[in-house]
C-alpha cells in the first residue's frame, strides 16, 4: 500500500502465518451460496458509471451460519461487452487499504483494451470502512507513525516498545469486539471468494498490489480452479520470519525486517539524486556525504528535537525523519519533500506539518492493520528477543536504527491465530504473472524473488528497471506496463522471467 500520510495512519503492507496448507478440499470443492448484489449510485465524487453494492459474508468462516458482516463492493462494467471475459478485482494494499474507488481512479489509466474485457471490481475489506469497520480506540499519540511503527528510543532501547504494544494491545481486546479477532489474510481470501460467487463469475483475474498480492497469492492457493488472469505487482516475501522456518511462522515480522535492506537499496538511488550537481534540492557533492550528513543529522535530531507543531507527535526527532524518509522512498516524486525536510532541519527549522486525515479514518487504518498483522501470525512476546534483533539490525542497517527487528504490538496481542497457516505451493494453474521494481522499499526485490520461487511454473516475473512502490500504472515503467496490459486483454505471458530496461 503506497503511503502518502507521513505522521498518520499505519503504512502496513502485510503479515503471512505459514505452515502445512489447508486442505483444498475444505474450501474450494464447493461454491458458497451467491448472495445477490443490488447495485446502485455510489453517490460519491467517483466515476459516474461506478456502482456499488453490499455484501453479506460470515463473520467467522468457522461458523458460516452465524453473525454475518457487511462488505462494500464497486464496479464499472467492461465497456465492450461483445469482448468481455469476466470480472478483474483489484486488491488493495496495506492491511488498511481498501480498493472501492479503484474502478473510477486506476481504471482511467487502464488501456482501453483492458477496460473492454473486464468489469472492474473494487472492495473494502473487512473491517475498513464503509464495511463493517473495526476500530481498536487507541489514544491519539498511539496513531502517530513513530508509535505504529516500533521505532526503538535513541539508545536502542525497546522497553517503550513493550509499553506501546501492551497498552495498543489491551485498547484492541476492550474495543474492538469479535469483529478484531477475524480480520486476517485468510479471511480476505474467503471473501475474495464470496465475491466471485456473488458477481456469478466461475472464474476471477485479479490484480494485487503490494499486501494485496499476498492476498491474491492466498486466494490463488486456496482457491485455485476458481483463478483466471492473476498479477502479482510489488510481491510480499512469504517464506517465513526472521530466517526461522517458514512452517511454524508467518511474515509479519519478516515484512518488517524488509524495510532494512529496502530503505538502504533506496538510499543510494537517493543519494545519487540528492548529489546531482544540477538539483535545486542538492544535499551534498557526494552520495556518500549525503549518507553521512543523514545520519549525522538524525542523530542531532536524537539529542535534540525541533519543535514541530501540527504533526503527530510535534517534535521532528530522529526517529520522525527516519520515518519521513521512508515514507518519501515510496516514490521518487517525493526526494524532493524529503531534502527540503533534511535542509529544514539543517537550520533549525521545520516544515509545515503534512495534514493528516480525519482520526476516525485514521482509527480505522490502524486498526485492520494491527488486526491482520497480528492475527496471521504469532510474535514473541520476550522483550529479549527484541532487544537482541534490534542491536544486530542498527549495527548492520543504521539508516533504519533497529525498527525492522523491533517489537509492533503483536508482541502484546492477546488473540492466538484463529486461523490455519497458508503457505504458499506451486500447486494449481500456471496463471499468474508477477511485476516487481527493481528497487523498492517497501517490498524489496529480495523478497519478491522468493515468492516466484515459492509459487513456480504457476508463475513467470517481470522485474522492472524503475524505483519506487507499485509498479503497474504507476511507479513502473512502460514495458512493465505493456506486458501486464497484454497479459490481462489477451492471456499472453512471457515464456520465462525477463527484464524490462
Amino acid at each position: 500500500m503506497k503511503q502518502t500520510i507521513r505522521n498518520g495512519s499505519l503504512i502496513a503492507v502485510s503479515s503471512l502465518l505459514l505452515g502445512l496448507t489447508a486442505p483444498l478440499a475444505a474450501h474450494a470443492s464447493t461454491s458458497p451460496q451467491a448472495d445477490a448484489l443490488d447495485w446502485s449510485a455510489c453517490g460519491s465524487g467517483a466515476d459516474p458509471r461506478q456502482e456499488c453494492a453490499t455484501l453479506q459474508v460470515p463473520l467467522d468462516y468457522a461458523d458460516p451460519d452465524g453473525r454475518r458482516i457487511d462488505i462494500a463492493v464497486s464496479r464499472i462494467a467492461a465497456e465492450k461487452p461483445s469482448t468481455r471475459r469476466g470480472a478483474l478485482l483489484m486488491i488493495p494494499g496495506g492491511p488498511g487499504g481498501s480498493s472501492l474507488d479503484d474502478p473510477s481512479e486506476k481504471g482511467r489509466k487502464m488501456p482501453q483494451k483492458v477496460r473492454d474485457t473486464y468489469d472492474l471490481i473494487g472492495f473494502a475489506p473487512r473491517g475498513n470502512a464503509p464495511s463493517t469497520a473495526a476500530d481498536c480506540g487507541l489514544e491519539h499519540g498511539d496513531l502517530a507513525l513513530t508509535k505504529l511503527r516500533p521505532w526503538p528510543a535513541a539508545d536502542g532501547s525497546v522497553a517503550e516498545n513493550m509499553a506501546a504494544a501492551r497498552r495498543m494491545s489491551q485498547a484492541c481486546a476492550r474495543n474492538g469486539g469479535e469483529l478484531i479477532r477475524h480480520i486476517s489474510t485468510a479471511d480476505n481470501a474467503r471473501d475474495i471468494d464470496r465475491i466471485r460467487a456473488a458477481l456469478g463469475e466461475q472464474r476471477i483475474s485479479a490484480w494485487g498490489v503490494s499486501y494485496g498480492t499476498y492476498i491474491g497469492a492466498v486466494y490463488a492457493q486456496l482457491f485455485p480452479q476458481r483463478t483466471d488472469r492473476i498479477v502479482l505487482d510489488s510481491n510480499l516475501d512469504p517464506t517465513g520470519d526472521l530466517g526461522a522456518a517458514a512452517s511454524r511462522t508467518g511474515l509479519s515480522r519478516a515484512w518488517l525486517a524488509g524495510f532494512a535492506p529496502g530503505v538502504e537499496d533506496l538510499f543510494t538511488q537517493f543519494a545519487r539524486w540528492a548529489a546531482a550537481p544540477d538539483n535545486p534540492h542538492r544535499l551534498a557533492q557526494t552520495p556518500a556525504a549525503v549518507r553521512s550528513d543523514f545520519l549525522r543529522l538524525a542523530d542531532r535530531l536524537d539529542r535534540d528535537p525541533l519543535p514541530w507543531p501540527g504533526a503527530n507527535p510535534e517534535v521532528l526527532d530522529g526517529n520522525a525523519l527516519r520515518q519521513a524518509m521512508l515514507n518519501d522512498f515510496y516514490d521518487p516524486d517525493d526526494f524532493p519533500a524529503l531534502a527540503e525536510l533534511i535542509l529544514a532541519a539543517r537550520q533549525g527549522t521545520v516544515p509545515p506539518a503534512p495534514e493528516a486525515p480525519p482520526e476516525a479514518v485514521l482509527q480505522n487504518v490502524a486498526a485492520v492493520g494491527a488486526a491482520t498483522l497480528c492475527n496471521d501470525s504469532a510474535w514473541p512476546t520476550s522483550t529479549a528477543v527484541y532487544e537482541k534483533g534490534v542491536a544486530e539490525s542498527r549495527a548492520k542497517y543504521p539508516l533504519t536504527a533497529g525498527m525492522p527487528a523491533n517489537a509492533m504490538l503483536c508482541a502484546a496481542w492477546p488473540f492466538p491465530p484463529t486461523q490455519p497457516p497458508v503457505r504458499i505451493t506451486d500447486r494449481g494453474p500456471s496463471n499468474v504473472l508477477l511485476v516487481q521494481n527493481e528497487h523498492d522499499v517497501a517490498t524489496p526485490l529480495s523478497g519478491a524473488l522468493k515468492l516466484r520461487s515459492a509459487l513456480g511454473r504457476r508463475a513467470v516475473m517481470v522485474t522492472v528497471n524503475s524505483t519506487g512502490h507499485d509498479a503497474y500504472l504507476d511507479n513502473g515503467n512502460a514495458c512493465g506496463d505493456r506486458t501486464v496490459s497484454r497479459f490481462l486483454a489477451t492471456g499472453e505471458r512471457p515464456k520465462r522471467d525477463t527484464y524490462c530496461d
